[in-house]
């Protein structure tokens, strides 16, 4: 569980609220990489003053463009150390920076986790002839050809590196499908054949069987592969100090192969047994990610993608929304322990494919309803604190900061809910000795105790003017301007 790592591994202070951070975003080494590592490093005051206790940094193996935000990988065992692919160091910096970076924030209490990119491979060193047949796009399970030969991009040979950390050298055995053939320069979907070989049991049923998503898909049944990958797991923590991965594409990776995964590096890791581990299975349905925690086998966390489509829909609606509905059909709603609650991220941000970003005016809101709340273990998108760069840049999210300050200071104790009207909600934290917290919305008459009766309580965000006196039976009516009305929220 969350709470448990970041007990173990990080912050000592009890009763302390943890706040993960996704420390970039798609742009944020526009116009010039390689200081990435370094930059975040120049931040963590800032982020450890507002409350950041955790950091899921970018992928730091090497990838076939040096370039590139490090998901189209090439090494995992090079991490900015070898001159592989044009360059020594990724997009990010080198591996120095990189482990220098884990061991500051550390020293703040901040612990990070590795953005593990276990599904596929890019840029391979050769070319192999080997057997294959096509299959429907929609339809992964659907030949649509005989069997015959391509020649794909499958031998890895990590000349740069040699045998350092690994002797592993991939080839098409290794891998269950490709996207290219080279000898007819044709594209689409080879299943590649052999002796056993099929595509993953434990994935997502999209298209069939979703095994393959780009690249060189590896195959995580074969031993070879599995030892390889494993292997780097446990040695990836020894050697960064890391608290946990955050594990990229895992509905298109053999769902037994990473329980086996994280239930080996904690088992097998000196004093990581409560290692934190966290699954990027991107589908707006409950009922999928629900099935796959379920069948993992060891306790494992998901991002929260439903929520975030809730979030999308409250934006675009406004006034239509029901706000009682927002954490209908969510993971946080049904298995807060494993939640990772978010707005946006890398994925959903403006330009990108999977684009689906929360209106500007909502996203105040919709932080307040993962910060200052118990359940989940809220993620903070880097874009929404230091804006998006790119060809059409994203501005901050107004007083992000302050409300993940408030999360630090004043979100803890018992919830009462005030979830009694479509368009205007409220809650209150009943808080802890030398803690106190509230959220409000329009007017709302909410039940602060008598242990308040007669203190004046001001709006810490400044979002409503004047003063609110609790009654002598603790109640009062709190409230807040119209969002979808004010300037500073992007409206």
């Amino acid at each position: 569980m969350s709470h448990h790592a970041n007990e173990e591994y990080g912050r000592k202070d009890e009763g302390h609220n943890y706040t993960m951070i996704q420390a970039f975003e798609w742009y944020c080494t526009h116009k010039g990489g390689g200081n990435h590592w370094n930059y975040v490093s120049d931040k963590l005051d800032r982020l450890d003053a507002m409350g950041v206790t955790a950091m899921w940094l970018p992928p730091p193996t090497k990838a076939a463009n040096p370039h590139s935000t490090g998901y189209d990988i090439y090494d995992h065992w090079d991490l900015g150390e070898f001159d592989q692919k044009g360059a020594v160091g990724t997009n990010y910096g080198t591996k120095e920076q990189y482990i220098a970076l884990i061991k500051k924030a550390k020293e703040k209490g901040i612990v990070s986790y590795i953005d593990a990119v276990l599904n596929h491979k890019f840029g391979a060193d050769r070319a192999e002839t080997f057997a294959v047949t096509e299959v429907d796009t929609s339809d992964r399970n659907k030949e649509v050809s005989d069997l015959y030969d391509i020649e794909g991009w499958t031998g890895f040979d990590f000349a740069g590196r040699g045998d350092k950390y690994s002797k592993m050298k991939y080839s098409f055995n290794h891998f269950t499908g490709v996207d290219y053939d080279n000898k007819t320069q044709k594209n689409g979907i080879f299943k590649i054949h052999g002796d056993g070989k099929s595509w993953a049991d434990g994935v997502d049923n999209e298209n069939s069987n979703y095994d393959y998503l780009m690249g060189a898909d590896l195959d995580h049944k074969h031993p070879e592969v599995r030892e390889d990958v494993i292997e780097w797991g446990k040695w990836i923590i020894k050697e960064t100090g890391a608290a946990g991965f955050r594990f990229d594409a895992v509905k298109h990776i053999d769902r037994d192969f990473i329980g086996d995964f994280v239930k080996t590096v904690r088992a097998t890791t000196p004093g990581h047994a409560k290692l934190f581990a966290v699954g990027e299975f991107w589908k707006d349905s409950y009922e999928s990610l629900e099935k796959y925690v379920t069948a993992l086998g060891t306790q494992f966390s998901v991002f929260d993608a439903p929520l975030h489509y809730n979030f999308k829909e409250a934006g675009d609606k406004g006034a239509e929304y029901d706000l009682r509905q927002i954490w209908d059909g969510t993971v946080v709603q049904n298995r807060p322990i494993d939640a990772v609650t978010l707005v946006d991220n890398h994925d959903t941000q403006v330009d990108q494919a999977l684009e689906s970003w929360v209106a500007p005016w909502f996203k105040p809101l919709a932080y307040a309803l993962i910060l200052l709340r118990q359940s989940g273990y809220p993620c903070v998108f880097w874009g929404d604190i230091f804006g998006c760069r790119g060809e059409n840049p994203q501005d901050p999210v107004a007083q992000l900061e302050d409300i993940i300050r408030c999360r630090k200071l004043f979100a803890y104790g018992e919830l009462r809910d005030y979830f009694d009207h479509a368009n205007c909600v409220g809650w209150v934290r009943t808080g802890q000795k030398d803690r106190v917290g509230r959220k409000d919305g329009y007017f709302k008459h909410m039940e602060i105790g008598k242990g308040h009766a007669g203190e004046v309580w001001t709006d810490i965000l400044g979002w409503k003017q004047g003063e609110v006196t609790i009654g002598e039976d603790g109640w009062a009516d709190f409230g807040c301007p119209d969002a979808t009305k004010r300037q500073e929220f992007g409206t």
